[in-house]
C-alpha cells in the first residue's frame, strides 16, 4: 500500500527575504502573486503568512490602480 505523505508547508517568500514592508513599486515581484487571468493567488497556493498576504494584496490593488498591473488578462 502507498503511503499518503502531508504535504510540507510552503514557506513566506518574504518573511525569508525579511522584507517588512511590500512596496507596489516592485512590480516584478507582484506579478509572481497573479495568476496568467489577473487573479490574485491565495495563501494556500502562495504560501505566504497571513500579514505578507495583506500586505501583498494592499501593494497589487495599488498598482493596479495607478495601471502598473492589469485588472485582468488581455
Amino acid at each position: 500500500m502507498r503511503e499518503r505523505g502531508r504535504k510540507r508547508r510552503k514557506v513566506c517568500s518574504f518573511c525569508v527575504d525579511k522584507v517588512e514592508h511590500i512596496d507596489y513599486k516592485e512590480t516584478g515581484r507582484l506579478r509572481r502573486y497573479l495568476t496568467e487571468r489577473g487573479k490574485i493567488l491565495p495563501r494556500r497556493i502562495s504560501g505566504n503568512c497571513a500579514g505578507h498576504q495583506r500586505q501583498l494584496t494592499q501593494a497589487i490593488k495599488r498598482a493596479r490602480q495607478i495601471a502598473m498591473l492589469p485588472y485582468t488578462a488581455d
